[in-house]
């Protein structure tokens, strides 16, 4: 048995102001740090084997914390699969005066729906298509080699990545929060089979970055 470990990165900079950061590169904030650090903690009884992160400042900044936290030299393999989901022309507005403009039928459809177009961005879908495929490849082999993997991600890369571990709807998925400096465990087989989930750390806040 081996352990699948998924971190999303502290809050940003830009989480703070409610904007919509997409592939921009912003950094953590003071807040981010210390909830990098209490992931960190979250798994200090956990062998980290091998560490995969988006090729995005935050998480690398989230790994720096937690490595320095558990004391570990590992070097992570960095991948855009891993990178958040695109907001397109939506990028740098104010989610929540975007909300109050468009109404919040049409808000939610953007934020959270399965394969809502945005212009020039990502659907959950298209996130879906490139974090799986990157799992299957990269990650799985790992895993059923009795590798434990931590993954420093984003809010949308590692949701779409709970849709396919835990085989979830579509409408599960659209309501599914995975909040900052939150921690997911899987327990992972032999044969890359979920056996066991549980959550280290949570944020109360999450609901709103």
């Amino acid at each position: 048995m081996a352990y699948l470990i998924l971190v999303r990165h502290g809050v940003s900079e830009w989480n703070k102001r409610g904007l919509w950061t997409g592939w921009t590169d912003v950094s953590l904030a003071e807040e981010g740090i210390e909830e990098a650090r209490r992931a960190g903690g979250a798994i200090k009884d956990m062998r980290i084997d091998s560490v995969h992160v988006s090729t995005l400042k935050r998480a690398h900044e989230t790994w720096h914390e937690i490595k320095t936290t558990l004391g570990l030299s590992h070097e992570p393999k960095r991948h855009a699969a891993l990178n958040e989901r695109h907001y397109g022309i939506h990028t740098g507005k104010n989610k929540w005066k975007i909300k109050d403009e468009i109404g919040e039928e049409e808000f939610q459809k953007i934020r959270r729906s399965w394969d809502h177009p945005i212009p020039e961005g990502e659907t959950m879908k298209d996130v879906h298509d490139r974090v799986v495929p990157y799992y299957k490849n990269h990650i799985l082999p790992e895993l059923c080699a009795g590798q434990n993997v931590l993954i420093v991600g984003h809010g949308n890369n590692l949701r779409a990545l709970v849709k396919y571990l835990e085989d979830m709807s579509e409408e599960g998925v659209s309501t599914l929060e995975f909040g900052t400096g939150e921690v997911f465990c899987y327990e992972i087989d032999g044969e890359g089979n979920v056996t066991g989930k549980t959550i280290r750390a949570t944020n109360p806040e999450k609901l709103k970055v």
